[in-house]
């Protein structure tokens, strides 16, 4: 499946935390990132992952909450979101890329169809 599936979005309280998955293939796949896109806002990057060496990528503005991981042995990249707010409210969606760990959308070649991620105050 070249498609990247996820999992566990859902409706949260402010300051609660949150574990998405992504599975996604391995096969001529370099590296995953997570993306998210609220209303009326452009998609932005969030964090990444490569499969091999386990390089990770974030935002500024996430990298003291959020955290991602892989295991390669379930295909499965991780994003665990901790002291969730109300601006963290999104689709959150993952996405493949063949080389190197871009944070710009247009460098990733298959995308997930999303999960949502509601964050009432």
């Amino acid at each position: 499946q070249v498609q990247p599936v996820e999992s566990g979005g859902g409706l949260v309280q402010a300051g609660g935390s949150l574990r998405l998955s992504c599975v996604a293939s391995r096969r001529t796949t370099y590296a995953v990132g997570w993306f998210r896109q609220a209303p009326g806002k452009e998609r932005e990057f969030v964090a990444g992952i490569t499969w091999g060496t386990g390089t990770t990528r974030y935002a500024d503005s996430v990298k003291r909450r959020f955290t991602i991981s892989r295991d390669n042995a379930k295909n499965t990249v991780y994003l665990q979101i901790d002291r969730l707010k109300p601006e963290d409210t999104a689709v959150y969606y993952c996405a493949t890329a063949q080389n190197n760990l871009p944070t710009i959308p247009a460098a990733y070649a298959y995308w997930g169809q999303g999960t949502q991620v509601t964050v009432s105050s």
